[in-house]
């Protein structure tokens, strides 16, 4: 087990750094896409085969829209998880921040938009390429937790504030919102999660038909 968790943490760590990597090197203003509880559930996606797939095609949609029509006036991420969509990034106006909202919600299969768009300019590629690394050391602080499952979760930074996506349990989300709050470097932590409850975690694990899960910010 402490191999196989040293491996995971790396993983994390390697993906942050690749993410900063990409960040540094990228020119183009419009970026699409960005992933506590008992040791029974087995570290794996709780989203559908279904669910995965809209997500794809949703932050594929939103983001060519988005281009259509803000195109170089902002800079957004689109970031899709169970069918809800993160907005993150900085656009020139506040209309062009209800313009971009508008345009998501035109997308299929969208059910809910966090627009946590910024009116103002966009940061330098040292902010941007931290906001990279902090998502990696968040991601590896949940993979070292013992009583945590990872893969239940979707971690996304802007600006030094981390937001939580996921399927979980009202005590997973605690416990999540606890490690990442504990990583140097957080500055804030957002949470939107989409919270069930034990029984329907469990059958999300086996993908089995779950009830309808409430929302909690």
């Amino acid at each position: 087990m402490i191999r196989l968790r040293t491996v995971q943490r790396l993983g994390a760590l390697a993906l942050g750094a690749a993410a900063a990597g990409a960040v540094m090197t990228a020119c183009t203003p419009l970026v699409v896409g960005g992933a506590a509880t008992t040791a029974a559930l087995v570290a794996t996606d709780r989203r559908t085969s279904g669910a995965q797939l809209d997500d794809q095609g949703i932050e594929l949609r939103a983001g060519n829209a988005i281009r259509d029509e803000v195109g170089t006036r902002a800079r957004v991420d689109v970031v899709s998880y169970n069918r809800h969509v993160l907005l993150v990034g900085e656009v020139a106006s506040q209309r062009d921040k209800e313009k971009v909202e508008a345009v998501v919600a035109g997308v299929p299969n969208v059910r809910r938009i966090f627009n946590e768009l910024a009116v103002m300019s966009t940061p330098a590629f040292k902010e941007r390429a931290n906001d990279a690394l902090l998502t990696g050391k968040v991601k590896a602080a949940i993979v070292d937790a013992r009583d945590i499952n990872a893969a239940a979760f979707k971690v996304v930074t802007e600006r030094s504030t981390v937001y939580l996506m996921g399927l979980v349990t009202n005590a997973e989300a605690e416990r999540a919102t606890e490690v990442t709050r504990n990583v140097q470097g957080v500055q804030r932590v957002v949470r939107l999660f989409e919270i069930v409850n034990n029984e329907t975690a469990l059958k999300l694990q086996a993908k089995e038909p779950p009830e309808p899960p409430s929302h909690a910010r």
